[in-house]
């Protein structure tokens, strides 16, 4: 590919995010990505070191603008009695210039804190999860 259309560079604007279902109009930046761990192996006449693929491990963050306590009623409610519920978070990327969507769906997300109340005065309010996953299902690309 010698260049593309300026105009099918993807825009943040049109993105989605949902949690079990649930729509998060209110979401500002979502990420999720792979880590992928190697193990260093030797081989015999080749002085460069190879890498097996031992582990991969799923993080991310979501962001959203302070509307409602929606994260913190679906954690709080069991996280006393050391409940963690089953989430599912999808999104999808999808601006109309683009060619095509994006879409996936992270599986047995686990979040690694919840915010009980975090303000400023003069200040839009905001909130940030970060979040680790277990599993992945890729369901639409460009």
């Amino acid at each position: 590919m010698t260049g593309f259309n300026d105009e099918h560079v993807w825009l943040g604007t049109w993105a989605k995010v949902w949690v079990d279902g649930e729509v998060l109009a209110e979401a500002t930046n979502f990420r999720a990505e792979v880590t992928f761990d190697y193990e260093d192996i030797s081989r015999v006449q080749n002085l460069m070191t190879g890498h097996k693929l031992t582990a991969m491990a799923g993080e991310g963050e979501l962001t959203l603008h302070k509307v409602n306590s929606f994260i913190l009623q679906k954690l709080s409610a069991n996280a006393k009695r050391g409940v963690f519920p089953d989430i599912t978070i999808e999104s999808s990327w999808d601006d109309p210039n683009s060619e095509g969507e994006q879409r996936i769906a992270i599986k047995h997300v686990k979040f690694e804190k919840m915010t009980l109340m975090d303000w400023e005065a003069g200040s839009i309010g905001e909130e940030s999860y970060s979040f680790t996953f277990t599993d992945y299902e890729i369901k639409a690309t460009a």
